[in-house]
């Protein structure tokens, strides 16, 4: 079994702060934790001042296996399209394992 991994998107939106937009993308975003191998997921809210982007998802995954298989997931595709493009104006994927 392979090591523990950790996978953060940190985004900015396209639509304002306290738009009905916005609250339907941070919607979607917690639709993520119910596809399997999600674990541990955590929608994050920026507080810098200095940081371009707003907000962050973070979820862990058992092992590589379980994150090839949330990436091909329909739910987690059908996200991407229906989701994330008309609302993200900019984004980054991180992915992580422990030292």
């Amino acid at each position: 079994m392979g090591a523990m991994m950790q996978h953060l998107v940190v985004l900015r939106l396209r639509h304002p702060s306290g738009s009905a937009e916005e609250a339907t993308f941070l919607e979607g975003c917690r639709s993520l934790a119910r596809i399997p191998g999600v674990q541990d997921f955590r929608l994050l809210r920026q507080i810098h001042p200095d940081s371009s982007y707003q907000y962050a998802f973070s979820m862990q995954f058992a092992d590589q296996e379980a994150y090839n298989s949330y990436q091909v997931h329909p739910e987690h595709l059908a996200f991407v399209e229906n989701v994330w493009k008309p609302a993200v104006a900019a984004g980054q994927d991180l992915d992580f394992v422990a030292l």
